[in-house]
């Protein structure tokens, strides 16, 4: 009995921390959702309001109208849907050699490659500007997207965990039927990896579609400009219309919230096998 009653004190008491976590994480989403609902001296009024007195809905017309909203987000999407494709392909390569190819110097190659997660991405802000910017491809989208195609050292590391959980009888059997390497990553271990592969398209959207510090330094054409620049132009010199702001913003965590709903079940999946085999 007192067994019981101690396990369900516990239980109590996790599923309260559990509770008391998920209000404080989801109260940033409520404030920004409860401020677009409202007029601009609602929001900051004495005393606090917690809902609006009237819901404001025009607030969201005037946000996407008072800026190209529409060009935006096709701006971010092309960005998103490039990125995504050259990191799959590049990272699921790489990590494809390092976890199914025996070569020489091979764990040196991959202590290498894991390094370069080490190096801040801000000492390389300069060097990397100046390097476009000398090629020609300031105020393009190839600073934004021609990385992809290279080294992700977290995506390698990701997917090579992922794969080394697969049996090696796979391949085997495909070389003694004649499969070349390439056979083998395409037909064998990517349909496989669907959680691995997931997990890395999840953590590229919501970089890609959340990065501003990219566009910002690379773009200069305001038509080019994504939905982070775009939350931007509500901010002047002397106000900011935080009513706007938060209407444009709500919209624009939406599709975070449709990929993230629809790719959780191999999200989840992805990360945890991941960790399975070091």
């Amino acid at each position: 009995m007192k067994h019981t009653a101690k396990s369900l004190v516990s239980r109590v008491l996790m599923w309260i921390c559990i509770i008391l976590l998920c209000i404080i994480s989801l109260f940033p989403f409520f404030w920004m959702v409860r401020s677009s609902l409202m007029t601009k001296t609602e929001i900051f009024g004495t005393p606090m309001r917690w809902l609006p007195e009237t819901i404001q809905w025009q607030n969201y017309r005037d946000a996407l109208t008072q800026v190209p909203f529409a060009r935006y987000f096709l701006n971010s999407l092309f960005l998103v849907v490039v990125n995504i494709i050259g990191k799959l392909l590049s990272s699921s390569l790489v990590a494809f050699g390092f976890s199914r190819i025996e070569f020489r110097g091979k764990n040196i190659w991959f202590a290498i490659v894991i390094a370069t997660m080490m190096i801040p991405w801000s000492v390389l802000l300069i060097p990397q500007f100046m390097l476009w910017n000398v090629v020609g491809f300031y105020n393009t989208y190839v600073p934004l997207t021609l990385p992809a195609f290279f080294l992700d050292g977290f995506y390698i590391f990701l997917l090579r965990q992922f794969f080394s959980t697969l049996p090696r009888d796979y391949d085997e059997a495909a070389i003694l039927d004649g499969a070349s390497y390439f056979t083998i990553y395409s037909r064998i271990i990517m349909p496989l990896c669907k959680p691995a592969l997931m997990t890395v398209c999840v953590f590229t959207f919501m970089n890609t579609w959340n990065d501003f510090i990219g566009p910002m330094i690379y773009l200069k054409d305001p038509k080019m400009s994504t939905v982070s620049l775009g939350l931007q132009m509500f901010i002047s010199q002397y106000t900011t219309e935080w009513h706007l702001m938060m209407a444009a913003a709500t919209v624009a965590i939406v599709p975070m919230i449709i990929m993230f709903f629809f790719a959780q079940r191999y999200f989840i999946e992805g990360m945890t096998f991941a960790g399975i085999k070091g």
